[in-house]
Order: structure tokens, then sequence, then C-alpha cells
């Protein structure tokens, strides 16, 4: 893909006011033209869902960040059906990139498909888009806040340099976006590794019992293991080695095994 003035389309799942959102369109700006469609609510975990509940209204929106104000659409949905309305309803032609983020918190692991972020992209790589999920380790647990003690910067910058990438370059065959994760504390020098999705959960859930209220389930990181066999993995990567990860993903979730193999193995369902 080689585009003069390629068109973005820019959501997130921590909402439209999200600090995250706009140092994305901020870095993205420098690329192309920007279109903002992010939920109006924080939406968290959402995964790829199309919530029957949200009125899926669109509100166009002036926000000005810094010196510059911007027209976007603030959507009654979830990631996904920000992504849906932006094709369908905002946009007058279909984007060359759709971004997602950056996410207050990391989004590696098998743990993605509860990501709103990732869902997103998701939902733009299933309309044939070129996507990026983009998100920032956290060192505390603010997942649903907008600290502005969360500085978005180095990951802006990464969203920026793999989002032109994407742009001038087409994906590889069997990939449809990519899930960028970035360490806390790194800086534009820090450098990165393409990986693979870590198979150890990083999100533990955990049951929250109070007397007062029904039960309830809440989330941690797990302690990571260094586990030799994991070593080239998105988790690695963040954990332990402190670099970016950028992580191929395909819509194909079909397991590579051999299916003639396995079709003559089920044959036994006969017997």
């Amino acid at each position: 893909m080689n585009v003069e003035n390629p068109q973005i389309l820019l959501t997130n799942d921590d909402g439209i006011n999200s600090p995250g959102l706009w140092a994305a369109a901020k870095a993205l700006s420098s690329l192309g033209y920007v279109t903002v469609a992010a939920p109006r609510e924080q939406h968290s975990g959402a995964g790829r869902s199309l919530s029957n509940y949200s009125d899926r209204e669109i509100k166009p929106t002036t926000l000005k960040i810094g010196e510059q104000e911007w027209t976007c659409y603030a959507v009654g949905g979830s990631p996904a059906q920000s992504v849906q309305l932006g094709l369908h309803a905002i946009l007058r032609r279909k984007p060359d990139l759709v971004v997602s983020g950056i996410n207050y918190g990391e989004n590696p692991s098998t743990d993605i498909s509860m990501s709103g972020t990732v869902g997103a992209a998701l939902e733009a790589a299933a309309h044939g888009i070129p996507a990026l999920a983009a998100s920032l380790e956290l060192e505390n647990e603010e997942w649903f806040s907008y600290s502005n003690t969360v500085d978005f910067s180095t990951a802006a910058e990464f969203t920026r340099r793999v989002a032109k990438w994407i742009l001038e370059n087409p994906l590889p065959a069997d990939v449809n976006l990519l899930n960028l994760n970035v360490p806390a504390r790194a800086t534009p020098q820090t450098s990165f590794r393409v990986t693979r999705l870590s198979r150890h959960r990083y999100f533990e859930p955990q049951l929250k019992e109070d007397p007062n209220s029904a039960p309830d389930i809440d989330s941690r990181i797990c302690v990571y293991a260094d586990d030799p066999g994991d070593v080239d993995s998105d988790v690695h990567a963040l954990r332990v080695d402190k670099v970016v990860s950028i992580t191929p993903l395909s819509l194909d979730f079909t397991s590579r095994v051999d299916l003639g193999e396995m079709q003559r193995s089920l044959g036994e369902l006969y017997r």
C-alpha cells in the first residue's frame, strides 16, 4: 500500500475522552487524515461484542487537543460497533488503516479475545482493512481511569511508526492485524520484537466476595514465570526483556493441525 493521503479511522475502548486516544490522534495526524469514532463511554473488556443494548447514537463532538480542534464522533456502542458505524455511516470511503488505542494497560497473550482494543481491530480486519491495536503497559492497575500521570508519548511514537509501516507495506499473508504492546518505561529508542501470543494467561480472574453485595470477578496480572518455552512470546518481551512487542494476528482461528489426520481420527465417532 502506498497512499499519498491515507485515511485513518481511529477508535478505542476507553472512550472518546481518553488521553491515550488523543495521543494517538495527534501522532497519526502526521501520516494522513484521521477520523475519530470512539465509544461515548468506557468499554474495556468488551472484546468484539456488538451490544444489543447500545443506542448506536453518533454524536459529532468538537474537542480541543493542544492547539488543534478535532471534529470527532462519540458512538453509543462498543468498540466494534464504533468501527462498524465509522465504516458504514461516517466515512465516505473505506479507510486505508484502522487504529485502535492507545489503551490504558497492556493487551497480551490469550486474553486478547476479551480486549475491546483488539476487538475493534479484529472488526476492521474482518472488513478487509489493515488494522493496528496499540496498548501501553501500566505499572499501576488504573485501567479504568483517565489518569494524567500516564505518559503516552512513547506509545504514540511507536503507534505512528507501526502505522506508517502498515501504510507503506502490504501485511504478509495470513496477517490481518498487528497487536502492539509498549512497556511502561519504554523510550523512543527502546528496541522492538516481533512475537507470538503467550500461552500463559496474563489476567487472572479473582472472586470478590462482599456480604453486602453479589459476588463479583476482578482481574489481577498473574505473576509471570520465566518459562524457557515462552521466550518468543509477547509477555516475555514485555515483562522480562522490557522491549516493545509487535504480534501479527490472523482472523483464521483454525488450529494448525493436519485436518485429514483429524478427520480420520474422528471417523471413530461411527464405531
